[in-house]
């Protein structure tokens, strides 16, 4: 369990770090956010992240809440607080507090700015790759800026919801032709004949995952194809293998969609293949 959490400048323990009743992060979901991995006490991909964290607040007009040298030291010193070796970090800039008022030119305050990291039971991820995890398809309900990295997450919890109600544990949004935009917090792979992998295209439907970037390099250094295009549910259940990517999951087999198996048990040899070198490819910072 997180035990201190930064919050505008001050390290606070977990139930007295609180934010103001008008926070715009709070009452509109004006709010950008980022999740970084930390393995073996070093950040992973540290400066892919806060390039996209950069783009987020340009794209809201949120102004920085500090330099991104002072910010890496905010995280470094949270993970250090908090004793994380392996596991994971939150951040989460929102525009401020100001009267409730939709228009947001009247907000003279600080951004708000969050932080706080947790430990990963490495045990337990490395159980469910093992088996791999079972996604079900949805229809899109999201607004139409997902390449903003928002906290206005509601249509993704309530989708992960029914996809634990029905026994699964991601969701794949679709649009009207079916086609996989990607997961509920997760970009969506599938690879075919034997070295090929295939994602949506980055644009406005989809995020830029970080670990996305870091896997294409991976694809670079070790000659196999990428195609950024997109694919279709159908297209999905004849893969060979499927699999998502995140900064939490790293890669992650889907062994299922809908309820029907793909490939065979477990991760495939391609899956198998990108977890074991993604480490050695990606961007280590020492905290």
């Amino acid at each position: 369990m997180t035990r201190i959490i930064y919050v505008n400048g001050k390290y606070k323990s977990y139930f007295d770090a609180l934010i103001h009743s008008e926070d715009r992060g709070f009452q509109f979901s004006d709010a950008v956010y980022e999740v970084y991995e930390v393995k073996n006490g070093q950040l992973v991909n540290a400066r892919l992240h806060m390039a996209r964290l950069s783009r987020s607040l340009g794209e809201l007009k949120i102004k920085p809440p500090m330099p991104e040298n002072a910010l890496y030291c905010v995280i470094s010193e949270t993970v250090r607080r908090n004793r994380v070796q392996n596991g994971s970090v939150y951040l989460q800039v929102s525009r401020g507090v100001g009267p409730r008022n939709f228009l947001f030119s009247a907000v003279k305050t600080q951004p708000t700015l969050v932080c706080y990291a947790r430990n990963l039971d490495l045990v337990q991820q490395k159980k469910v790759f093992e088996r791999g995890i079972k996604v079900i398809t949805h229809k899109e309900t999201r607004w139409a800026r997902c390449d903003i990295k928002t906290v206005m997450l509601l249509p993704a919890v309530l989708a992960k919801e029914k996809a634990r109600a029905e026994g699964a544990d991601e969701i794949w949004f679709t649009d009207r032709d079916d086609i996989v935009l990607e997961g509920g917090s997760s970009n969506a792979w599938i690879v075919k004949n034997g070295n090929q992998l295939q994602t949506h295209p980055v644009n406005s439907a989809i995020l830029c995952g970080v670990t996305r970037l870091t896997l294409i390099d991976i694809l670079r250094k070790y000659s196999m194809k990428l195609i950024e295009r997109a694919f279709s549910v159908s297209e999905a259940l004849q893969a060979e293998e499927a699999f998502i990517t995140s900064a939490t999951s790293v890669i992650m087999p889907v062994v299922s969609i809908n309820g029907q198996r793909i490939g065979g048990e477990g991760a495939g040899p391609v899956t198998k293949m990108l977890r074991e070198v993604f480490y050695s490819v990606a961007e280590m910072d020492l905290l």
